[in-house]
């Protein structure tokens, strides 16, 4: 449906689209349903021109001929027996109205009609081709019905006989046959082929009515190339039976051609004539007067038959008007050639012989196109006037009428006539600013995690190759000094600059927003502490931003033994360091490291050496240390070697005499002899994690119990520290 809904909009010229509603609105309004049929449907379908229109409607088609006549149509001519009406619409459009009907043949060439619907004419027409129809009604507009399947035959360029007798009932189809092979070029279907050639050996064309030889004699004018028609008819023996004295020879071939050639440079001027009534006047030409008249008299429309005898009567008021003072201006010339009956142009054109005339029809078809060429369109594009514009078509035109006339000869008239037509123009584009644009942060997200991806891999084969560097740089035998906690981590020396102390309890102070160093936090913590077979997990690239909390720093806050304090005091028994009473004068603490007796090593098992992806948290300020743990233990860790290992690194330098924290003045005296602390068990320990956490954190309750675990000093260390004092 919507394919011939297009095609009736596109393929039909303006004015046979108003014939077909004018026809439309007056059955509508009669209560008439109204259908395209025959060959208009057929060259719809098959692309070929649209010449005739044939119109069917479900009731006596003849009701409508006074209400036709007020909308325009002429009345060419009717036939109360088939309820036929020939009509002519402005614009030279045949439209021919009729009823749906279905013929029966008592005797051939004879029909009886009797009135039925859409479905029943069409399965009694000639061949299935012409057996389509479209509907005009509402609701079903544009609906195709091809009950023969037309359609498969134009596809397959043949002509097909609906009834098996079609020829025998109509000998009328015979000539019909030939006329569309000549025109379409198609070609008769084999058994409609056999029925041909037996109906005309038979010669029912003998049987052939009036009326169809008045239709049949008629159509070889109105088609497109009538002299090959002609030719047609006659080679098959078809115009004896017609018209015997109307022969191909009696037509004026050269003039034909001219007359064709005219009317094609018109159509591409916008003059679109019908050319019927031109060709029959050429192709009767040598016929004599009393045949001529004789031919007029047998064809089927009279209203055709008058407009050809007013041709030369019509050409002649055109050539009057066009000559005429009113006209002399190009454009008013123009105008007229566009607006005048295109058949009596042509008519003009092709058989005038003044000069004035001449000259006109000359300018029209040849020097006054070449003015279109100077129609500023790309002026009128930059004043945004285009051809979506509302009387677009008429600004053109009138300024191709001024052109003609020898006006807008510079630019500056141009523009002075085109600027007061411009539209204001157009706001600018609104831009839609958009939220965050997810692709980007979709981007972003993949492009952190293949960074992640990228410095995991990075990590996994710094760690090995570290812990081979470890292995390798371990140095027992030297004097240099580096001392390692029972931390996961090996702390670098610590700058420190002359006359400065160094705290080695500030380091278990350092706060979370000065830690730059991520170490493994999964570090199972066990009750009986018994975790030394288990594996470690890959240890992950440091660096992740300040001021994170790290799990192990939560971790330390529900532990008081952390790896932290543990380590610290484990230093402390070792080195026999001093610590006061007072947890806040730790920072003026003076611990006396004796590096000439170094302490026996405590019992512990044996732990491999970390690597170096657990780096050491950097340098912390001088601050008081906070409390440290209730008591040394030896912490068992999974990570951390039991065992302080004196590490030869390249920037050690030797342990000077001196303690490296100078006592200040104020410094309180040690007591005379602290408790010595008494290891705790081994369950008491829990498995510390992986990382010393900051000691902030740890538990006020702390710092008490470290005064009753205090160590006792070394002699070295007491005689060094009075003499000090």
């Amino acid at each position: 449906m919507p394919d011939y809904i297009y095609l009736l909009e596109n393929r039909l010229s303006v004015v046979q689209q108003n014939a077909l509603r004018t026809v439309r609105n007056l059955a509508r309004e009669a209560q008439m349903t109204v259908f395209l049929t025959g060959g208009a449907v057929r060259d719809l379908t098959g692309g070929s021109p649209v010449r005739d229109l044939e119109v069917v409607v479900n009731a006596d088609a003849l009701s409508l001929k006074s209400a036709l006549e007020r909308a325009g149509g002429k009345i060419w001519g009717q036939d109360p027996q088939s309820r036929t009406l020939y009509l002519c619409f402005p614009g030279s459009v045949r439209l021919d109205l009729r009823s749906a009907r279905r013929a029966e043949y008592p005797q051939p060439g004879q029909p009886a009609y009797q009135w039925t619907n859409i479905q029943e004419d069409l399965r009694a027409r000639d061949f299935t081709i012409n057996a389509m129809a479209i509907s005009l009604n509402e609701g079903s507009y544009g609906l195709l019905m091809d009950p023969s399947n037309g359609v498969a035959d134009i596809e397959a360029r043949l002509l097909r006989l609906v009834s098996n007798y079609g020829f025998l009932n109509d000998p009328a189809l015979l000539v019909r046959a030939t006329r569309l092979k000549a025109r379409l070029g198609f070609e008769l279907e084999e058994r409609t082929h056999t029925r041909y050639e037996n109906a005309k050996g038979d010669e029912v064309i003998q049987y052939l009515s009036d009326t169809e030889r008045a239709r049949e004699l008629e159509q070889i004018g109105h088609e497109e190339e009538p002299l090959k028609v002609l030719e047609a008819l006659e080679a098959e023996g078809w115009m004896q039976p017609l018209f015997p004295a109307w022969t191909a020879a009696k037509a004026d071939v050269e003039k034909l051609t001219a007359l064709h050639d005219l009317a094609n440079e018109l159509q591409v001027q916008g003059v679109h004539p019908d050319v019927s009534a031109a060709q029959m006047q050429l192709l009767t030409a040598r016929l004599t007067a009393k045949e001529l008249a004789q031919l007029k008299k047998q064809l089927l429309r009279p209203g055709f038959v008058e407009e050809w005898n007013n041709l030369d009567a019509q050409a002649a008021e055109f050539a009057k008007i066009l000559l005429s003072k009113a006209n002399a201006a190009p454009s008013a010339t123009f105008n007229l050639f566009t607006t005048y009956a295109a058949e009596a142009v042509l008519w003009l054109g092709f058989t005038s012989k003044q000069a004035a005339v001449r000259e006109k029809y000359d300018n029209f078809l040849k020097v006054w196109p070449q003015a279109r060429q100077r129609i500023p369109y790309a002026l009128m594009q930059e004043l945004r006037i285009t051809a979506e514009l509302p009387g677009y078509q008429e600004l053109v035109k009138s300024i191709f009428l001024q052109l003609i006339d020898g006006g807008l000869t510079t630019g500056e008239e141009m523009r002075a006539l085109l600027e007061p037509l411009s539209p204001p123009a157009p706001p600018p584009p609104v831009t839609i600013k958009r939220t965050r644009a997810k692709k980007g942060a979709d981007a972003k997200a993949k492009a952190r995690l293949d960074d992640d991806e990228e410095e995991s891999e990075e990590t996994d084969e710094e760690v090995e190759d570290d812990e081979e560097d470890d292995l390798d740089g371990l140095d027992l035998g030297t004097d240099d000094l580096d001392l390692t906690l029972g931390l996961d981590d090996v702390r670098a020396d610590l700058p420190v600059a002359e006359g400065e102390e160094d705290d080695v309890f500030a380091r278990s102070s350092v706060g979370d927003e000065e830690l730059d160093t991520e170490l493994d936090p999964d570090v199972d913590d066990e009750a009986d502490g018994d975790s030394d077979n288990e594996t470690p997990r890959p240890t992950r690239k440091a660096g992740r931003k300040k001021g994170s909390r790290s799990d192990a720093t939560l971790e330390s806050e529900d532990d008081p033994v952390t790896a932290a304090g543990a380590g610290l005091k484990a230093l402390a028994l070792k080195l026999d360091l001093e610590e006061f009473s007072d947890p806040a004068d730790l920072d003026e603490a003076d611990p006396v490291i004796d590096l000439e007796e170094p302490p026996a090593p405590r019992a512990a098992k044996k732990q491999p050496a970390k690597s170096k992806a657990h780096a050491a948290p950097p340098p912390a300020p001088k601050k008081a240390a906070k409390a440290a743990p209730a008591k040394a233990v030896p912490v068992k860790h999974k990570h951390a070697p039991a065992k302080i290992v004196p590490v030869k690194t390249a920037h050690a330098k030797p342990a000077p005499a001196k303690s490296a924290h100078a006592k200040p003045a104020h410094a309180k005296p040690a007591p005379a002899k602290p408790a010595p602390a008494k290891p705790a068990p081994k369950k008491a320990a829990k498995s510390a994690p992986a990382r010393p956490a900051p000691a902030r954190h740890a538990p006020a309750k702390a710092s008490k119990a470290a005064k009753a675990a205090k160590p006792a000093p070394a002699k070295g260390a007491k005689a060094k520290s009075a003499k000090k004092r």
